[in-house]
């Protein structure tokens, strides 16, 4: 291969932010195309609708418990009163508002959800929104405002990735936005035990987070009969190409495991009358992404027939206002609910907003303390269904598990991987790395790992047996080493194996906790995550090494350390050439590490490892007491499983035999 200007480990890392815009686009682009027909729509609807419950954690869907609902004291105020209202939608798991009721009604009511935002306040952030909800109480509705789980009475967590560093949410398959629409859906199990509500007239609004929340809750809850969400539209595209992660609530998005995008939540409302309404100014939802999920939702409204026509049934308004419940859109809102849950189509002037509060916070409050059986402060770890590990006792067992594990990896945690296979083009620098040349003919590569993706390698092949050695692929992490060639560890296989030190993506060029949050969070967006995209980049210099250098596949190891070492386990799992794992240090649960998306609903370390039983797996030092279960696997397939540990590299690989 001829000599070639590489590109530089800053211009790499540049190519994958550009890579998850691009993929994003992609994403975007795609959402809703393939549906032409009503007949379309339909098919594929219930799929749709299963899938967005698993991205937000409700596949499958917690048990309906008792609620235990109380109501906990009452304001009487001129033309209503105000109920405090406590449940719990799962045992522990509490929920406050305020349900606000009409003297004298007539009849079941129309009802009004109303989801809050992101207000503070150790009394509720209900507090903050109560002029929304008085309104409509002032007009013949039964409103109920809840609380959030972060600024609720009984406060959780809602920013572990986004403030946090929580990354093993990803590897959950969690987001409180599962949380917020399964506390949503049981309110409305609440409204329909009251008599003055009537459950068929039931509409959802919210601004910012309460705005995500109504769109979820009313694509998966079909007894929401109309929405409104208020500054919170956006397709994955959009949010990409803005760059804003840093600035969304982790309820914002659900992980984007099945590659969809908002447009599939809004088809999902349909043919229910949804309201968008957003700001132009507003940085975190940019008109690019609001009109296009539109546009988009508005095509499968199309294909609904009905004397109203979709225009009736969808419709986007926005104004010139940043990120704020303005005006226009309470408006908007009210008339709206009386359009389609009053049949009253009168138009409404435009009112000014007060800045003052008819009640206190305290006065709102519904918990005179804290309840000591509350789980809401670690409902983040107990929400998602995890996987079980079991002690297998028998081969044909484990063989028929392990059959159905490793496509649900394939489709639940690695679905973003490339469909296509492109050219390596692969170019070799000038670099002819010094004194290693004594050692080991020297190449020092980058290539293609996905389209637009470039990764470097350093490959070392043996003088004596060239292409017929053995191959060993050293994965390494940021910060593996502070010398571009670090072969201390590797001499003694120099000559005798053929050596190819990798550096997967985002390991070469330095990144603050604050740039990789914001490359995590928007691999998210693209069904990844960092470490399940440097699987890719293992998987691929294999395929480089065996396919493009023409290396012998017939022995081929991975070795990495920490977290490393379980990518090169997964990369094992998906490629049948790979006949050994090397492993130094690796974490015992993917609640440490590495993250990969919806993982421990899964599966975890131990028994994915035991996952490439028979095949050869040394653990460096000792075999941690928590691969037990890995060593029980191994077990089951005597005599030939091939579970060892070694003192050294060099031992691990049996140096001695070539």
């Amino acid at each position: 291969m001829p000599l070639q200007a590489q590109e530089s480990p800053a211009q790499r890392h540049q190519m994958v932010q550009k890579y998850l815009k691009e993929t994003a686009a992609k994403i975007s682009a795609q959402s809703l195309a393939s549906i032409q027909t009503l007949a379309d729509w339909q098919q594929q609807r219930p799929i749709a609708r299963r899938e967005v419950l698993y991205m937000l954690g409700l596949d499958p869907m917690p048990k309906r418990t008792p609620l235990k609902a109380s109501v906990t004291g009452i304001l009487d105020r001129p033309g209503y009163r105000i109920e405090k209202i406590v449940f719990q939608s799962l045992p522990g798991l509490y929920v406050t508002g305020n349900l606000y009721l009409p003297h004298h009604p007539i009849g079941p009511l129309p009802t009004i959800l109303y989801v809050c935002g992101h207000s503070p306040h150790p009394m509720g952030a209900k507090w903050d929104y109560q002029d929304r909800v008085q309104w409509f109480a002032e007009h013949g509705y039964a409103c109920l405002i809840l609380d959030t789980l972060e600024f609720g009475e009984v406060a959780g967590i809602h920013h572990g990735i986004h403030d946090l560093n929580m990354w093993n949410w990803l590897s959950l398959g969690y987001t409180p936005a599962g949380v917020e629409v399964w506390n949503a859906m049981r309110a409305v199990d609440y409204l329909e035990t009251r008599p003055e509500i009537d459950k068929h007239r039931i509409g959802i609004t919210g601004i910012s987070g309460g705005g995500a929340v109504t769109w979820f809750t009313a694509a998966v809850d079909e007894r929401i009969a109309a929405a409104v969400p208020v500054c919170s539209t956006y397709t994955v595209g959009s949010q990409a190409a803005h760059w804003v992660a840093a600035g969304q609530c982790d309820c914002i998005y659900f992980h984007n495991t099945f590659l969809r995008d908002l447009p599939l939540v809004g088809a999902l409302i349909a043919p229910r009358p949804l309201l968008i309404c957003s700001g132009q100014k507003d940085g975190d939802f940019p008109p690019d992404g609001y009109h296009e999920v539109f546009r988009r939702a508005k095509q499968v409204y199309d294909l609904y027939p009905g004397a109203d026509g979709s225009a009736g049934r969808i419709m986007e308004v926005d104004d010139d206002v940043g990120h704020t419940d303005a005006p226009l859109f309470r408006k908007e809102a009210r008339q709206w609910m009386n359009r389609w849950l009053k049949n009253d189509a009168s138009p409404l002037a435009i009112e000014a907003i007060t800045a003052t509060r008819r009640e206190t916070a305290e006065a709102l409050a519904c918990l005179g303390k804290l309840p000591r059986d509350a789980v809401n402060y670690q409902i983040h770890d107990r929400f998602n269904t995890t996987a079980t590990m079991k002690n297998w006792r028998s081969l044909p067992q484990w063989q028929k598990h392990r059959e159905a594990l490793i496509p649900e990896l394939k489709d639940k945690v690695f679905s973003g991987f490339p469909r296509e296979t492109i050219p390596f083009d692969t170019k070799v620098h000038r670099n002819t790395g010094g004194w290693a040349a004594r050692y080991a003919d020297y190449k020092d590569v980058t290539f293609n790992s996905e389209s637009g993706v470039r990764i470097r390698a350093q490959l070392l092949t043996a003088k004596d047996h060239s292409k017929d050695a053995p191959l060993l692929i050293y994965a390494k992490r940021a910060g593996d080493s502070i010398y571009f060639l670090d072969l201390d560890e590797l001499l003694p296989l120099l000559g005798r194996y053929n050596v190819l030190i990798l550096n997967p993506r985002l390991t070469e060029h330095p990144v603050t906790p604050f740039e990789y949050a914001e490359i995590e969070r928007s691999a998210s967006w693209v069904g990844r995550t960092v470490a399940s995209m440097q699987v890719w980049d293992i998987l691929r210099a294999v395929k480089w090494a065996v396919e493009e250098e023409k290396i012998s596949p017939r022995f081929v190891s991975l070795y990495g350390k920490g977290e490393m070492g379980i990518l090169a386990l997964y990369a094992g799992l998906f490629d049948e050439r790979i006949h050994q794992i090397i492993l130094q240090d690796p974490p015992a649960s993917h609640w440490r590490g590495p993250v990969l998306l919806n993982v421990l609903r899964i599966t975890d370390i131990p028994e994915a490892a035991g996952a490439f039983a028979p095949r050869r797996l040394v653990f460096l030092n000792q075999i941690p007491d928590a691969f037990n279960s890995t060593r029980q696997i191994y077990k089951l397939h005597k005599p030939h499983g091939q579970l060892a540990k070694a003192g050294s590299l060099a031992e691990a690989l049996e140096i001695w035999k070539y």
